[in-house]
């Protein structure tokens, strides 16, 4: 299987959306039909900060997602580019769909001459970190957030 990568469409919304329900099922969240459309409204909103690409197969079927978002880096003065989702099928699992999204989201920083690609996953998401550390490395940093 090989795979290629886009940008979000107009025209991918009901595509996107089984994909995204996927990723919500995946971390047991709840997505509600006010919340997808308001997320499909910032992926496709050209003055947003949020972003998408999909992954395709041989036969041009979507089998993954990355969601991702510039920011500002003041200690190095530089931007870089945060992953905020990222969902592969299981048929495409090990077929390159991962790599193929996050290496994207790397070639559009390398572009902007950004300094980093960041993201997070949880603690217990042993395949996804199986990719990530053969593509990333893995930070000391340890995540907080307030609840509000």
């Amino acid at each position: 299987m090989s795979i290629t990568t886009r940008p979000l469409a107009e025209g991918d919304f009901f595509a996107w959306l089984g994909l995204y329900e996927g990723y919500a099922s995946f971390y047991e969240t709840t997505l509600t039909d006010e919340k997808a459309v308001l997320i499909w409204s910032w992926l496709t909103d050209p003055k947003h900060e949020e972003n998408g690409l999909l992954a395709l197969d041989d036969d041009g079927t979507l089998v993954g997602l990355v969601h991702y978002r510039e920011f500002p880096r003041p200690l190095e003065g530089d931007h870089g580019l945060y992953i905020d989702d990222l969902f592969v099928t299981d048929a495409a699992r090990d077929h390159g769909a991962g790599t193929a999204l996050i290496e994207a989201v790397r070639t559009i920083a390398e572009e902007r001459k950004y300094g980093v690609v960041q993201w997070i996953t949880a603690d217990d998401n042993d395949t996804a970190k199986k990719l990530y550390d053969e593509v990333g490395t893995r930070t000391p940093w340890v995540t907080y957030e307030i609840a509000l």
